[in-house]
């Protein structure tokens, strides 16, 4: 792919009209704008009304899901739906914990087994390389496609605004495309919030510590983090960097500009957090394997009152959830009042991508699934199965939402334009990932100062703006 220029522009506008989100401007990639589809011809069908994508009817398709917080049966609803217009396809579903390891060194060798994944969790593929290398299709076909709910409006026009942009990569197609929109922050009960130590959700620093000393008085910790996956904590760090320093802040970051981890906003963000290490508001642990889940069931049952998450977190502890919790999304308190962005500022990006692999026997299929995926019907049946807000618009209008839910639409509607997306965690996932780890693990456990921290994220980062191997975006 090569150093791509891209302009920064804003491919989150509101999608408030749809009457779902309001969704900000911030920097991102090409759209996905033209383009189209894979050049594998091996199993295509005869285009019409009823089929415009091309489908062959009695194709296999198999399709890989990620079996995390969301597992597989709100996608097993679609493969359904698939299996229910063309029958002799006989489509299978399998799930996953580890995609990259599974289905990767196939699609390297040009003979994937899969013909729609669900490229997310710990274990996922790294979606630069794999544009890079021409691996994956371009699904600007399918957003091009007339939508399942409408033949007249097209499947792009029915997304929340910014999908499809998420999966441009610098490019004029598009190569992965996301189902949920994901509110990230700082997770609470509103019963042990507001009930129990009689707080409300602190809107600034100091009123973020006045909690952490209450709670600690009745013997219970500010904040937890899944030690396994101490790059949690950037789920609530992310947003205050931008508003505690502007979104140049995070530009700086996504273009790989150097010093950009050492900004003066960064060191004022971690030196926060240090602050509750050093006064023992952390409740630390949970190294497993399972350390996210390890973490939130200590949440669940009271042993904290913060823990940095996404809006999957109320699928995903509800077993261990009891009733009137009252699960809720706190959004980034504000540091000072020079702050740049207001209180309120969210990390809220698209969520749970999916791809095809470019050689998939079954390409158009994999297209037509997604169409599917992009239903009305479909979307609602996954808010109902994951309690997360889907990617079509005014897909769960009118409908009653859970508490997870209900606040991260609302949190989300209340940043309108202060939403932040820090897009090199998409650009260079797996060679940040180590370093994201390494060092907010160190820094949690008091092992490594604010300074340490800032210089090993500043290295990794021109490790990678240096290596001539690696494709970049780069700024106009």
């Amino acid at each position: 792919m090569g150093s791509t220029s891209v302009n920064r522009r804003d491919v989150m506008k509101r999608a408030a009209a749809a009457g779902l989100l309001a969704v900000p401007a911030v920097g991102a990639l090409s759209s996905c704008a033209s383009g189209g589809g894979s050049d594998n011809k091996a199993e295509k069908g005869e285009k019409s009304k009823k089929n415009p994508l091309g489908v062959k009817e009695d194709a296999g398709l198999t399709v890989y899901i990620f079996n995390g917080g969301y597992e597989d049966k709100y996608a097993q609803f679609v493969t359904d739906m698939y299996a229910a217009k063309y029958p002799k396809a006989k489509p299978e579903q399998k799930a996953t914990e580890s995609i990259a390891t599974q289905l990767q060194p196939k699609i390297i060798r040009g003979r994937p087994t899969a013909d729609v994944i669900n490229n997310s969790g710990a274990d996922d593929m790294n979606i630069g390389k794999l544009v890079k290398n021409e691996q994956v299709a371009d699904l600007t076909e399918v957003l091009d496609a007339p939508s399942w709910d409408d033949p007249g409006v097209k499947v792009r026009d029915t997304l929340v605004a910014g999908m499809a942009d998420m999966g441009a990569f610098g490019t004029k197609g598009c190569y992965q495309l996301n189902i949920t929109m994901t509110a990230y922050g700082n997770w609470y009960s509103k019963r042990l919030l507001n009930d129990e130590l009689g707080m409300e959700y602190p809107k600034t620093w100091d009123e973020m510590l006045a909690v952490c000393r209450k709670a600690k008085a009745k013997g219970i910790h500010g904040w937890s983090y899944p030690g396994g996956h101490p790059r949690y904590m950037l789920f609530s760090m992310y947003a205050m960097f931008a508003q505690v320093g502007g979104r140049e802040v995070i530009e700086a970051m996504d273009y790989l500009e150097p010093g950009a981890w050492r900004h003066d906003a960064v060191k004022s963000v971690l030196e926060a957090f240090e602050e509750l290490i050093a006064k023992k508001y952390v409740l630390t642990g949970f190294d497993g394997p399972q350390a996210h889940t390890e973490m939130q069931t200590a949440w669940t049952k009271g042993k904290c009152v913060f823990v940095p998450d996404g809006s999957w977190v109320e699928n995903e502890a509800k077993d261990t959830t009891p009733d009137g919790f009252g699960m809720t999304v706190g959004a980034t308190p504000s540091l000072s009042k020079s702050d740049k962005l207001p209180f309120g500022t969210l990390y809220a990006p698209p969520g749970e991508p999916f791809l095809i692999p470019a050689k998939a026997k079954n390409v158009q299929g994999g297209l037509e699934w997604l169409r599917m995926m992009y239903s009305k019907k479909a979307a609602r049946n996954f808010f109902k199965e994951v309690s997360a807000i889907p990617a079509v618009k005014g897909a769960i209008d009118g409908m009653d939402l859970p508490p997870g839910v209900d606040s991260a639409q609302k949190a989300i509607t209340a940043a309108g334009d202060n939403i932040v997306i820090p897009f090199f965690k998409e650009w260079y996932e797996e060679l940040f990932e180590d370093d994201w780890d390494k060092a907010m693990g160190k820094f949690m456990l008091g092992d490594m100062t604010v300074k340490q921290v800032m210089d090993a994220m500043d290295k990794a980062s021109q490790r990678v703006a240096k290596d001539p191997d690696i494709s970049k975006v780069k700024k106009v």
